[in-house]
């Protein structure tokens, strides 16, 4: 089998080992497929590595049957994806081809684009200039930001999310209580991150809590009195479209970006295509500025529920769609495990916005 792909190798350029031209190691005398098995036990990193040892291993760690059995297998597991790093979905969907993929999908170059670690990575090579521009922003008087939450998430699951938001300042420190503002919805309670940047969040529901919880007990569907129904038509497929009410439609207006908290539990039936048309009503372009951020938080109630991979959430909203940045990040509502990560990524957003 041809090993072969056109990926550029992510370590730096190492001499080869003394003596390889002359005597392969005890692994490199093994046939391909041994070969190719021995490497799928390897972590990426480690992968990596090796590749840095001689050329042979640097070429045959780009072997593309290989990285895409590591993005299959780890694309799972990964607790956050955004904009810039959601694989395309045909790239897990379709069955492998080796004469048409190595031409179409660098497996390995994907792989390092999308996974948190990597990501991670290029967001620590520019701490400096952050922290530069966190110190002149302090220097110029504004506004806290304000941020528009809500979806099913704030609601179907049975740990609540703002409660404890609400109730652990050794996470995220209450920083102003609710006070009524914004035309009768109220301006939302404001919150401290990491005992520096303030930031509000209005915390928008679909109806009244009286009606919530009837809608719990009785196992009932509530009616979203945030959205109206809209008929529309696209080419020849009639599709759903929602426009937000009045009240609604004032606080789109004026917040710096939004939170969606949707219900990730995988033992209960989601209607992804209703929840997109929401968010579209919600982020219209016609109600503020187009490259407001979206933070969606993928949400279960505690870590013992099966929870949907976030890859699969994004791909299931068609995320990859929208114009503005966006990041899926996977939380815990009983525990907030994964908010501050969201809530991070959502401030640098606001304050690029601002700044330009």
């Amino acid at each position: 089998r041809e090993r072969g792909g056109t990926a550029a190798f992510a370590a730096p350029p190492h001499p080869a080992l003394p003596g390889d031209a002359e005597e392969a190691s005890a692994l490199q005398r093994l046939p391909v497929d041994l070969q190719l098995n021995v490497m799928s036990f390897l972590s990426p990193q480690d992968l990596c590595r090796l590749g840095s040892t001689s050329s042979y291993w640097r070429a045959a760690v780009r072997d593309p049957l290989l990285w895409r059995y590591f993005l299959l297998r780890d694309l799972p597991l990964w607790t956050s994806v955004d904009w810039k790093s959601l694989p395309e979905v045909e790239v897990f969907n379709k069955a492998f081809s080796e004469a048409s993929d190595n031409a179409l999908y660098d497996y390995m170059a994907v792989y390092k684009k999308s996974c948190p670690q990597g990501r991670r990575s290029l967001r620590s090579s520019r701490l400096r200039y952050g922290a530069v521009t966190s110190f002149l922003q302090s220097l110029v008087t504004q506004a806290e930001p304000r941020f528009a939450m809500f979806g099913p998430g704030l609601e179907e699951l049975d740990d609540s999310l703002v409660q404890k938001m609400m109730t652990c300042p050794e996470i995220l420190q209450v920083a102003g209580l609710p006070h009524r503002q914004i035309h009768g919805i109220g301006s939302g309670v404001s919150f401290q991150f990491n005992n520096s940047q303030k930031f509000n969040i209005l915390t928008l529901y679909s109806t009244t809590s009286v009606e919530r919880r009837r809608a719990r007990t009785e196992q009932a569907v509530v009616v979203n009195k945030m959205f109206y129904q809209e008929n529309s038509t696209e080419g020849n497929q009639q599709g759903v479209h929602y426009s937000v009410i009045d009240q609604v439609k004032k606080v789109c207006e004026v917040v710096d970006g939004f939170i969606y908290v949707a219900n990730a539990e995988a033992h209960k039936k989601h209607d992804r295509q209703e929840e997109r048309a929401r968010i579209l009503a919600m982020i219209d372009p016609a109600l503020g500025p187009p490259n407001r951020p979206l933070l969606v938080l993928s949400c279960v109630s505690h870590t013992a529920v099966e929870r949907i991979p976030c890859v699969y959430v994004a791909h299931q909203l068609q995320l990859n769609l929208l114009r503005q940045p966006w990041m899926v990040q996977d939380t815990v509502a009983a525990t907030l495990d994964g908010l501050l990560h969201g809530i991070e990524w959502l401030l640098e957003e606001a304050n690029c916005k601002n700044a330009q």
